[in-house]
């Protein structure tokens, strides 16, 4: 009796049980066949491909270094008794800087002078002589003899005179050099020696060094692979424009033109140095300031640009997220150039006037849905962003 009561037990517990899994199944079945809740829209910054001419740089780190460089030396020995400048005064070509005390060479000079003027003397009295003996020999009074003595004479002192002038122009260079002149347009640097001193053409500093600023010169470095595209652009032989900027690359100094690929490449860091001339009209460059160089190697037209937010990196390369005429986004993988001054220019992947996303990028997902924002909740998107330079 106990044993067909266990049965019965048994088997109705194994219909509650099939009983339950029946209605388990059509419920997840009637679920299955309800549609999915859509997708809230994405709310995303969107910009579009703008097709427009760009310029293609090669950016590099330079000095800035002066045109011409003079260390401005006394060539003689004395007394510095006067300084015609002020430092970092802006000087032009045969400025006077400073004197030398011009006496004792002065004097020199007055010595010269009287030994050439007595010479001169003594050679009017020969001349007189010569003149006289070679009447009296034409009438058989002198012999040749006494002509030929009085002839050498003369010529031994019109000679003496020659070496005389010879001596007083040397004196005169030598009294020249008492007026230490600029030989350069430029700027004087720190004076290195005080009035009332004894200058020396030896003194390893000299007077004062005065630097060429304008025009003025920039030695950068670039990537030795860049070499190839450098020497392409430079055979048509217009000289390559070259754009100086401060440091940070945001505040323009000057635009120059190339003047130089060095002659070999530096095999330590396997870079190329290339030199560039600026006119410098406003001073802006200065010598032994460090400046981001671009050289302009060419300007792409009808380039295609975004903003440079808009290019993705993932583990397959650069991509972007275009907006489709249903508002939904689609992965594009695409080929940048270059990205500059906040903007990239794009090779491959993008068309001009689609429409991308340019922020909130990191909500999406491809195929979802996006809703574009405008205005100030464009800007507030924007602003909500951490951009780590």
């Amino acid at each position: 009796m106990r044993r067909r009561n266990l049965i019965a037990t048994i088997l109705s517990a194994v219909v509650v049980v099939g009983a339950g899994l029946a209605l388990t199944r059509e419920f997840a079945l009637a679920r299955s066949a309800q549609p999915a809740p859509a997708q809230p829209p994405v709310p995303v910054v969107a910009g579009m491909v703008s097709s427009h001419d760009v310029p293609i740089y090669l950016r590099g780190v330079g000095t800035v270094i002066a045109y011409n460089t003079v260390v401005v030396r006394s060539q003689i020995q004395g007394q510095l008794t006067r300084i015609a400048f002020t430092e970092g005064q802006s000087v032009h070509a045969d400025d006077l800087l400073a004197e030398i005390d011009p006496r004792p060479y002065q004097a020199q000079i007055d010595q010269m002078v009287a030994t050439r003027d007595r010479d001169q003397a003594q050679l009017a009295n020969a001349l007189g002589n010569l003149d006289r003996y070679t009447q009296l020999a034409a009438k058989g009074d002198a012999t040749p003899q006494l002509v030929d003595t009085q002839k050498a004479q003369v010529a031994q002192l019109q000679s003496a005179i020659k070496a005389d002038q010879a001596l007083i122009e040397a004196a005169q260079v030598q009294l020249s050099y008492t007026r230490l002149t600029s030989p350069i347009d430029g700027v004087v640097g720190i004076r290195q020696v005080d009035i009332g001193n004894i200058i020396h053409p030896n003194d390893p500093n000299g007077l004062v060094v005065v630097t060429q600023v304008q025009p003025i010169s920039v030695i950068f470095t670039l990537p030795e692979t860049d070499l190839p595209q450098i020497q392409q652009q430079m055979e048509g032989g217009k000289p390559l424009k070259v754009l100086a900027y401060s440091q940070d690359d945001r505040t323009p100094l000057d635009e120059g033109e190339l003047a130089l690929v060095n002659n070999q490449i530096l095999q330590t860091t396997g870079s190329i140095q290339l030199k560039a001339n600026f006119p410098n009209a406003k001073h802006h460059l200065w010598p032994g300031q460090l400046i981001t160089a671009r050289l302009l190697l060419e300007t792409r037209h009808e380039g295609l640009t975004v903003p440079a937010s808009v290019v993705q990196q993932g583990p397959a390369g650069a991509y972007a997220y275009v907006i489709g005429a249903d508002h939904k986004v689609e992965v594009r993988p695409i080929t940048v150039a270059q990205v500059s001054e906040g903007e990239a220019l794009i090779d491959a992947g993008l068309k001009a006037n689609e429409r991308v996303v340019v922020d909130g990028q990191y909500k999406l997902q491809p195929g979802a849905p996006v809703t574009i924002l405008h205005g100030q909740a464009a800007t507030k998107a924007g602003n909500e962003r951490v951009v780590i330079p």
